[in-house]
């Protein structure tokens, strides 16, 4: 499928429930659970309201993305070549491509060391060669294809959700509500930090959500599946973790939480969390890999840009050092952010949902702006992108997303105030 060519409408088969079950997949991840238990500072309470209001703000963002697939049939670095011109799309393009073979080295490294953990005593320890399984068997994943997701998806995420339930179960008896509930917000990380960080994990998907949302039937069951299937399940990860590392003082409370299943019993269970979990969100990474590398290079296919991303995803996997995933989800939010600040805003209110499609690969036609280049959105994306970056060092008291978001959608509206809907 060529990923300027708007997907088939015969083709767009995907209904709420299946959105539900692909952006659950994606929220069931060791890397969520990684991600709370950074908010460990912020105590349980206060850590929990940053869950929920990062994954409110976070979660909007990402389901008003996925109506640029929904209402057009065109996946998101495509989508964008109205807001910033042709030419314009290949720098977010680039950057999503570095983004998301980041996550799916981040990924690889993650289960590749918890399977490692889990069966060092039986197996001996190889977590470079667990490494590289589950990256070929991620690489096949996203091989199979729209119509075979679905049923994969449903199969292993409702799997994952009884066990992520007994996870949940085993964590919260052994630590005691008590406990959890009566730590109290320490010095370290200040509360807009801790919700920057919540809102980093849905905006990273928000490059590639209308990737998939292009293939549905309706757009409000798009829309409402995609918000609710990772809201409730990332929030329900990023709290097990901020649970576990509050009880445990540890630093890695993705492998606190696997050990602990192991030592109750749950071998079986804690390893099929590992493995299934790594495939389901990480296929993600690697498929929208190379539907954003088409809009760069049309002609590459979406077979080699999977075997592509998958192998280098691989590589960079056994190199990852894993004192730099906080650093990494603050690099993501500083770019996208204003990225789609600007995005939104174009989409909604110049152009009232709808694209040219005709236009989307015509030199000199409407989208071609300054050389290929819509120079004030640029602008507008890059003054948003260093206010994140202030904002964060400074530490203001709403933080960096919402800043960056609102001051580069509100430059482009100012320098573009009448809409023009493209009819």
């Amino acid at each position: 499928m060529n990923a300027l060519t708007p997907v088939d409408p015969r083709e767009r088969t995907w209904g709420g429930f299946d959105f539900f079950i692909l952006w659950a997949g994606a929220g069931i991840s060791l890397a969520e659970i990684w991600a709370g238990g950074m908010l460990r500072p912020m105590g349980f309470i206060i850590g929990l309201a940053a869950i929920l209001l990062g994954h409110l703000i976070g979660n909007t963002a990402l389901a008003l993305g996925g109506m640029f697939g929904s209402e057009n049939g065109i996946p998101t670095m495509v989508a964008l070549r109205p807001s910033f011109g042709i030419r314009g799309s290949y720098l977010a393009s680039i950057l999503n491509i570095i983004q998301l073979i980041g996550w799916t080295a981040v990924m690889i490294w993650i289960g590749g060391n918890a399977a490692d953990a889990l069966l060092k005593p039986t197996l001996g320890t190889y977590p470079r060669v667990w490494m590289i399984g589950i990256g070929i068997v991620t690489i096949a994943w996203s091989f199979v294809g729209e119509t075979f997701w679905k049923w994969l998806q449903r199969i292993s995420v409702t799997g994952l959700l009884i066990l992520s339930l007994a996870m949940t179960i085993v964590v919260f008896r052994s630590y005691g509500w008590h406990h959890l509930i009566s730590t109290a917000h320490k010095s370290g990380m200040p509360i807009p930090l801790g919700v920057d960080l919540v809102i980093a994990m849905p905006i990273s998907w928000l490059p590639l959500v209308a990737d998939y949302s292009r293939f549905s039937r309706r757009n409000p069951s798009a829309f409402w599946g995609t918000w609710w299937g990772y809201f409730i399940i990332s929030s329900w990860m990023f709290l097990v973790g901020l649970a576990a590392a509050i009880a445990t003082k540890s630093n890695t409370p993705d492998a606190m939480v696997i050990h602990l299943m192991a030592s109750s019993g749950w071998m079986i269970p804690a390893l099929l969390i590992v493995l299934f979990s790594t495939f389901t969100t990480t296929f993600l990474d690697i498929y929208s890999t190379a539907v954003s590398a088409q809009n760069l290079f049309p002609s590459l296919g979406e077979k080699r840009g999977i075997v592509t991303a998958g192998i280098l995803g691989i590589l960079i996997s056994l190199m990852f050092s894993a004192t730099q995933y906080e650093n990494f989800l603050l690099l993501i939010g500083s770019f996208f952010c204003p990225m789609f600040g600007v995005a939104l805003v174009d989409f909604f209110y110049h152009r009232k949902r709808k694209f040219r499609i005709d236009e989307l690969d015509h030199r000199e036609g409407k989208y071609w702006y300054q050389r290929g280049f819509h120079i004030t959105a640029i602008l507008a994306w890059i003054i948003g992108a260093v206010l994140y970056q202030v904002s964060f060092r400074v530490g203001w008291s709403i933080g960096a997303t919402l800043p960056s978001m609102i001051v580069a959608g509100g430059i482009y509206l100012t320098f573009n105030p009448k809409p023009k809907p493209d009819l």
